[in-house]
């Protein structure tokens, strides 16, 4: 769980965090530094600097990448505190036309489904030309992935049983991504841990985990409380997430957003807070992501001889895989150790590919500079996959990509499913 968010004034200037931020290692401009966000929130918060759209938009400068908060020496949890200055600079000056859309229907599942629906039609009705011509960010709109046919959810069982004796239930937390975007992470999931022995619940009542929300300063008590709800209605031995983004939001933000819900009186303590507060605890101790999952169990699984050689096989670790998760150096051992697969890391693996929830669309100059290094270095190893287990970096990834190249961008789960030994 996350401690209590220390107070600004441990920030001693120090600058380690300058090294850690991927933004003010492309500007190089002290005010994108997370040190000098730290000292405008710090005025604001004094009354000695008014809220303006500078301002607004220097917070907004920040892809809630976590590794300020990890390089701090003074334990300050920055992703809190920008998270709680965003809310006061939307509350204040408002949300641009397309962000407020986004929030309005990341709200709401229903209104998900019905964003999904709309987007599908979008992209079914779309001339090429059109498609080919206008962009979100730096990313061509025929570049974006095809929406799944059926909501991922909607196409699977409630509880599914495991392959041969089994060991144990775990509740998968399939997220947005994959319930409408990625059905292929899905159904290497559940066959990953059907194999492994594992029966698999998905809550059908599960919504959007409320990160996005959050880091564009929207409430997400309604969110998290609907998750916690249907994640504690099941006895298991572990929650699973596919994307380490919606893992840090159970396994971090939850806890910390009941504490703060609970300090300021609100809406939680009215849905008996001592029990869901506890709840999030239970959430947060039981989640693990599916590749440190699947690193814990390598031993068990079993392969198809017959699997050709996959390479070279590039990966790009996510922020929160790194930050949250410490799920690096498992993965690198994982694919390094898999008998079908030619891991070949680069350089820049663990840099941020500028992704960011929506930093890629709001900020497309800065995240062009930190996705063509990227791209320069899985083009020099001649990559033929590159593997990555966050859902908006692989947007960001293969979007950016050369049309006329054959790299493919792809969950590791995809791969590692393709060459079980199936019955």
């Amino acid at each position: 769980m996350n401690p209590p968010i220390k107070p600004l004034k441990n920030c001693g200037k120090c600058g380690l965090c300058l090294t850690a931020c991927p933004v003010y290692k492309v500007l190089k401009e002290e005010q994108a530094s997370p040190r000098a966000k730290l000292q405008l929130i710090k005025a604001f918060e004094n009354n000695t600097l008014e809220s303006s759209p500078l301002l607004k938009e220097l917070v907004s400068k920040c892809l809630m990448c976590g590794s300020c908060a990890v390089a701090c020496p003074s334990g300050i949890n920055h992703y809190e505190h920008f998270m709680d200055m965003r809310q006061k600079m939307v509350e204040s000056l408002g949300e641009t036309p397309a962000i407020k859309s986004l929030i309005f229907l990341l709200s709401k599942e229903s209104r998900i489904r019905m964003g999904a629906g709309m987007a599908k039609l979008g992209q079914t009705l779309t001339p090429k030309w059109l498609a080919d011509k206008y962009r979100l960010g730096n990313i061509p709109i025929n570049q974006f992935p095809r929406l799944n046919p059926t909501p991922f959810r909607k196409t699977v069982a409630t509880t599914i049983s495991p392959k041969g004796l089994k060991k144990g239930s775990l509740v998968y937390f399939t997220g947005c991504a994959t319930n409408f975007l990625y059905e292929d992470t899905g159904i290497s999931t559940i066959g990953i841990l059907t194999h492994l022995g594992y029966e698999v619940i998905i809550p059908k009542d599960q919504t959007c985990c409320g990160i996005p929300l959050m880091f564009h300063g929207a409430p997400a008590v309604e969110n998290m409380m609907t998750n916690i709800q249907a994640l504690c209605a099941h006895d298991c031995h572990g929650i699973i997430v596919d994307c380490t983004t919606c893992g840090a939001a159970l396994k971090d933000e939850y806890p910390a957003l009941i504490r703060k819900t609970k300090e300021k009186d609100r809406p939680a303590t009215e849905h008996n807070g001592e029990v869901l507060e506890d709840c999030a605890q239970k959430i947060a101790a039981k989640t693990t992501d599916i590749l440190s999952f699947i690193a814990a169990h390598r031993k068990d699984l079993v392969f198809d001889e017959t699997t050709p050689k996959l390479g070279p096989v590039a990966y790009h670790a996510p922020c929160h895989s790194r930050n949250s998760f410490k799920s690096q150096p498992l993965v690198q051992d994982l694919l390094r150790n898999l008998p079908f697969m030619d891991y070949t890391p680069t350089p820049d693996e663990a840099e941020c590919c500028g992704g960011g929830g929506t930093f890629f669309y709001e900020h497309p100059d800065i995240a062009k500079i930190m996705m063509d290094k990227k791209l320069w270095h899985v083009n020099a190893v001649n990559a033929r996959y590159w593997l990555t287990d966050c859902p908006v970096c692989r947007i960001n990834m293969s979007g950016n990509l050369d049309k006329s190249g054959d790299i493919q961008v792809r969950h590791p789960v995809s791969l590692i499913y393709g060459a079980l030994k199936k019955p």
